[in-house]
């Protein structure tokens, strides 16, 4: 689709991004607005998305692949890390697919005009709502449980609508055995992590799935999947996961003489800024962290050697960019409250928390945090940057900041991923607005929360209403 929008990256007198940094004024900005505007304008706590970042960072993900490898390559954008309404219609204009996980998901990417042949459903315990919806337009379906092919089938036929069906696999990564990660998925090396998650079917499976579905006229075969999760920020390890796809392929030729036209090696892809970014547990989560490049050069690289060695012909390539897609392009904006000071440690506290920022708490994660007003001021303090929840809800444990007073703003980068989408109400705290900015133009996108929102999906039963309220 034709965009004429200028992605020419913005001279900043200190850069975070192409499209984010330290504006004229000595401020944050974002794009060409200066963030303590924005604050005043929306209020806080306020996500922000810089829309030309966003496209920024998936066109160096397009050119990546298009660059290295020799197939045809598509992106589809992991909805999950930002699944509002206007990201995806940036992504439809870009010309992105998409990884939908649930009926919402799929939902939300049909109502905003995606076409649904770009669209993947994956989920390990899908519902016949959502195969339902799946069929009657049209999307590939990432079978991801034994008796989902004969649901598939039975629906496909009450619907009279042919259906396109991938296999997520379940890959062996051997040579994963000795190389640890990020414990998203509960202890051990990325193999034994791999291992022990509820996703992806066996060999012996996928081909007793692919010489069943080759009989059911209904059923069109398209791709294999898998999805390796942010264990690593090595860019190697991708590449070895897309090789022992392509291993795979081979595997099911052998066994049932249909070779996968299409793979889909997924996300999890990392990202790094020169002041880092990222698990507190990646020390190099920095400007030497993989660039898509890298990331398609390795993985294109893998996958043709492995294709020239088992006589395949190159796929058709996919691939899932969620957090290192959206999280460069967000900001999220806090008002300091109480400033208290201990014995031995200082409390920042703010209005934002881990609610907003939930990858804080859950995954020990860092997001760079600066002041909005006089973003490069001195930090001459350490201090934890808490929000106001009935936990630690740390932020920004020993944050070297300047001096912080109440009404001062403070801002946590690349935060476009997996924030709202996972914003909690812990304490009924209302969930922020989201706005997005382009150039000088700022537009709310998703509404703040009011207390309606929350109080208004509770019910009363009489009998309590008249333990109350009853003479």
């Amino acid at each position: 689709m034709k965009n004429d929008i200028d992605l020419t990256p913005v001279d900043y007198s200190e850069s975070y991004g192409e499209f984010i940094g330290v504006g004229p004024n000595g401020n944050l900005w974002v794009d060409g607005c200066d963030v303590a505007e924005l604050a005043k304008q929306f209020g806080t706590p306020l996500f922000i998305i810089s829309e030309r970042q966003f496209r920024y960072t998936y066109r160096q993900f397009r050119d990546a692949f298009r660059t290295h490898y020799k197939g045809e390559s598509e992106i589809l954008f992991a909805n999950k890390s930002n699944n509002g309404l206007a990201y995806r219609h940036i992504m439809n204009q870009e010309g992105a697919g998409g990884d939908c996980f649930g009926v919402n998901e799929m939902y939300i990417a049909l109502l905003a005009g995606t076409d649904p042949k770009t669209l993947v459903l994956n989920g390990s315990n899908k519902q016949t709502e959502e195969l339902e919806m799946a069929i009657a337009n049209g999307l590939c379906i990432n079978i991801d449980a034994m008796d989902e092919l004969d649901r598939i089938d039975e629906i496909s036929k009450r619907l009279g609508k042919d259906v396109d069906v991938g296999i997520r696999l379940k890959l062996d990564l051997d040579p994963l055995a000795g190389k640890a990660g990020v414990a998203m998925h509960g202890p051990g090396s990325m193999k034994e992590q791999s291992d022990s998650t509820k996703w992806g079917m066996s060999r012996q499976q996928t081909v007793e799935i692919v010489k069943k579905a080759l009989d059911m006229p209904n059923i069109n075969l398209k791709e294999t999947h898998f999805h390796l999760s942010r264990m690593s920020n090595d860019a190697m390890d991708f590449a070895i996961m897309a090789r022992e796809m392509v291993t795979w392929s081979g595997y099911i030729r052998d066994h049932t003489g249909w070779t996968p036209p299409c793979i889909d090696i997924g996300g999890g892809w990392t990202f790094g800024k020169w002041y880092g970014t990222g698990p507190r547990s990646q020390i190099d989560n920095d400007e030497t962290a993989p660039t898509p490049d890298e990331y398609a050069r390795l993985c294109s690289k893998e996958i043709e050697e492995e294709c020239k060695k088992l006589g395949l012909e190159l796929p058709r390539l996919r691939l899932e960019p969620g957090r290192a897609l959206s999280g460069p392009s967000g900001v999220t904006v806090g008002t300091v409250g109480a400033v208290k000071q201990g014995d031995k440690k200082k409390w920042v506290n703010l209005d934002l928390s881990t609610n907003h920022l939930s990858w804080s708490a859950v995954l020990d994660w860092y997001y760079h945090n600066l002041p909005v007003v006089n973003a490069k001021a001195e930090r001459s303090e350490t201090v934890d940057l808490v929000g106001p929840l009935c936990n630690s809800d740390e932020l920004g444990p020993k944050a070297q900041m300047p001096s912080l007073d109440r009404g001062d703003l403070v801002a946590f980068l690349d935060t476009g991923g997996y924030t709202e989408s996972c914003a909690a109400r812990y304490n009924a705290q209302l969930l922020p607005a989201m706005i997005l900015v382009n150039g000088d133009q700022a537009e709310i996108t998703t509404e703040r929360e009011q207390l309606k929102d929350i109080a208004g999906r509770f019910r009363v039963p009489p009998r309590l209403l008249a333990g109350s309220f009853a003479k």
